[in-house]
């Protein structure tokens, strides 16, 4: 799971269990012990996203942090998704992971490589249909 800015910056998490409200408020307050201001953060309408349990965990942190939805169905808006094409590209070829440990380390190399290549998560938001990005959020961390 990552978050990216048009700025440069990434914010990950690996994980090996299935994706749910638990791991996303985890990951949410990862993502706010980096930040002394409030985030904005965009994020798709998976069910993990919508829950209950993630709902009473941003109540207790308005200040800190806000999600905004895209509209159902259009992965095409999310900058996140080419973070993970980018991920699924760069994988390696020639030797597969044969285990889930192996393929979890193989995940956190690619993102701390790309950690320190800000220009690549900065040309994602060139594309026609995450530019509205740029246009709409000057509060990008």
């Amino acid at each position: 799971m990552s978050a990216i800015s048009s700025r440069g910056r990434m914010h990950f998490m690996v994980f090996t269990e299935s994706f749910d409200a638990t791991v996303m408020c985890r990951f949410l307050a990862r993502l706010v012990g980096h930040f002394d201001r409030k985030i904005h953060l965009i994020v798709d309408r998976h069910s993990a996203h919508r829950s209950k349990t993630v709902r009473a965990w941003l109540a207790g942190h308005q200040d800190q942090i806000e999600l905004h939805f895209l509209p159902s169905y259009s992965p095409e808006l999310n900058p996140d998704e080419l973070v993970n094409a980018d991920l699924k590209r760069s994988l390696p070829h020639t030797h597969r992971a044969r285990n889930q440990a192996e393929l979890a380390a193989e995940t956190r190399r690619f993102f701390h490589r790309r950690q320190r290549q800000p220009h690549i998560f900065r040309g994602y938001f060139g594309g026609p249909h995450v530019r509205y990005v740029l246009n709409e959020s000057p509060l990008s961390f």
